[in-house]
């Protein structure tokens, strides 16, 4: 008995599950991100994280992991999209630009902090795409490969 070949996935949108497990496995890579910017930070401030140097220690684990995710999603994909076959997309199914790629990072900061709401957005979103998304005009897809 043969087994139905499987429909090829097209650019439509993985579902919520897919997409939370990419974003699990991105918070490894993020973590693991930070981490070594914050030693390399410590290693040039030293010891005293308070103050002003605390600040700044906040500022640069924040453009550390902004120049990450926006150099990757510049390219379509990070290493967790990737591994779950999805894509982020722009105006006409093209990768981000620079400017939308930044502008996804900000707005994401915001929708993940405020309990996830942004997150939870997919729910009542019409396209199944997160807040950040809508508001970027970016767009999560199926890579189908």
């Amino acid at each position: 008995m043969q087994a139905e070949p499987r429909a090829a996935a097209g650019p439509g949108v993985p579902g919520i599950g897919r997409r939370l497990m990419s974003m699990l496995y991105e918070s490894l890579l993020a973590f693991a991100v930070a981490f070594f910017a914050a030693l390399a930070f410590r290693a040039a401030a030293g010891e005293n994280f308070s103050g002003l140097t605390r600040h700044l220690f906040q500022l640069w684990l924040f453009l550390v992991l902004g120049i990450y995710f926006v150099a990757c999603w510049r390219n379509g994909q990070t290493l967790p999209m990737k591994t779950w076959k999805m894509r982020l997309v722009g105006a006409g199914g093209n990768p981000p630009g620079m400017a939308q790629a930044l502008l996804r990072y900000l707005l994401a900061w915001p929708s993940l902090l405020a309990f996830g709401a942004g997150v939870l957005w997919v729910l009542f979103d019409r396209d199944r795409q997160f807040l950040h998304d809508r508001l970027a005009g970016t767009k999560i897809v199926n890579t189908g490969n």
